[in-house]
């Protein structure tokens, strides 16, 4: 199982890529189910660490939540931590009769089904999102009209909603004719395994095998609805049909319809909200999302394959990725979530955040700019030079 696998097409007679996807995931579940601990968890916290972890846990709703650190104090076990805490606070357990050793259990398989070379799409962007997530479930015009259904699905989907990514994109796994691509037919590939891993977690550790059929299996349909929901192919979609909700003011939170259509919207801001959160945290996610994509890029040359948009280190630099990426998806989604929700304090300091981190991306931009020009006209600057200066300057 574990061989390489050689991709076919423009670069299957060149080279053989390593690449576990789901036979990692087979392979994680496998031994957890065997009862074998993973060893990374053999190596016990110190009581301050433990300690300082329970005090971040009481603020878990707060949206400063640094989960950078929450991570290091729980020796990479965020994750895990958060959703035993989260499945607590909400009642799911009790609602549910979970049983506590499976659902941990189930909890440390999905942590351990994301890969952890990944700079982004790994175990911590799935423990930030799912954080969000909670802190958007608690949102008043949402909160009052959740079931316990509802909490659970929304935390389920937050913290399984990449699992497994490889730390390539779609139209890598597209061009490169991955057997990803060829299963779900070029359509929302990534989203597809992501959810279809998670149902064979969901189904191999039992977690709700006590559950009526018809039960477990609206939970997996559901789920994967959600999970779907994250495909930025869709973006568009979503967007129109909210707008139309809000314009209209026609949704009717009491019908699970559209209680189920607010939790994909819900989940669609939480993958993408690191530019609302603080500076300091925000600028971590987007150093790590664009290394991420600058690794695809190096791969791509490697292999002669032409470079994706935003993967060509030597062009594509952090300030424009992130400039382009909060004007055209991140902030029409959380202007429609902000007035979805009443504008609420949440929703105000999301936006602020987000107002500031883009102006922070322009003025470092902006230096950029200054130096390179600096560097490309050193010395004395002849007419033609003064000329095309002038015109790199006009807007």
């Amino acid at each position: 199982l574990f061989t390489d696998t050689t991709l076919s097409g423009e670069i299957g007679t060149k080279k053989k890529v390593k690449r576990l996807l789901s036979f990692q995931r087979y392979f994680h579940a496998s031994r957890l189910l065997r009862g074998i601990v993973p060893q990374a968890s053999l190596y016990l916290l110190d009581e301050d660490y433990l300690g300082q972890a329970r005090h971040m846990l009481s603020k878990v709703g707060m949206w400063d939540f640094d989960i950078f650190l929450f991570d290091r104090l729980t020796n990479g076990n965020s994750l895990v931590t958060l959703l035993c805490h989260l499945f607590n606070v909400h009642g799911l357990i009790h609602h549910f009769q979970l049983d506590m050793v499976t659902l941990h259990r189930f909890f440390v398989m999905v942590q351990e089904d994301y890969h952890s070379q990944n700079p982004y799409h790994n175990a911590v962007h799935a423990a930030d999102v799912t954080q969000a997530m909670h802190c958007y479930l608690r949102e008043p015009k949402l909160a009052n009209f959740l079931t316990p259904s509802d909490i659970m699905l929304g935390l389920l989907a937050a913290a399984a909603h990449d699992v497994d990514h490889p730390g390539v994109n779609q139209p890598f796994l597209i061009k490169t004719k991955h057997h990803l691509a060829s299963l779900y037919q070029n359509v929302s590939v990534l989203e597809n395994h992501h959810w279809r891993s998670t149902i064979g977690m969901l189904r191999e550790s039992r977690l709700l095998a006590h559950l009526p059929k018809e039960v477990t299996q609206d939970i997996e349909q559901q789920l994967g609805s959600l999970i779907l929901a994250t495909d930025i192919n869709r973006q568009n979609e979503f967007l129109i049909r909210l707008k139309s909700h809000l314009d209209n003011q026609d949704l009717r939170l009491e019908d699970a319809q559209d209680r189920h259509f607010m939790l994909q919207i819900a989940l669609k801001c939480a993958d993408i909200c690191n530019p609302c959160r603080v500076w300091d945290l925000s600028k971590q996610w987007s150093e790590r999302v664009c290394e991420e994509f600058y690794r695809q890029g190096d791969l791509e040359q490697k292999f002669e394959l032409e470079i994706s948009p935003l993967c060509n280190q030597q062009k594509d630099t952090i300030p424009s990725i992130q400039i382009g990426f909060m004007t055209y998806i991140v902030e029409p989604l959380f202007e429609r979530w902000a007035q979805f929700t009443g504008n609420t304090p949440l929703s105000e300091n999301m936006l602020n955040h987000l107002r500031r981190n883009k102006a922070k991306w322009r003025s470092l931009l902006h230096k950029q700019h200054s130096s390179s020009r600096s560097n490309d006209h050193s010395g004395q600057v002849t007419g033609s030079q003064e000329q095309t200066l002038n015109e790199e300057e006009t807007p």
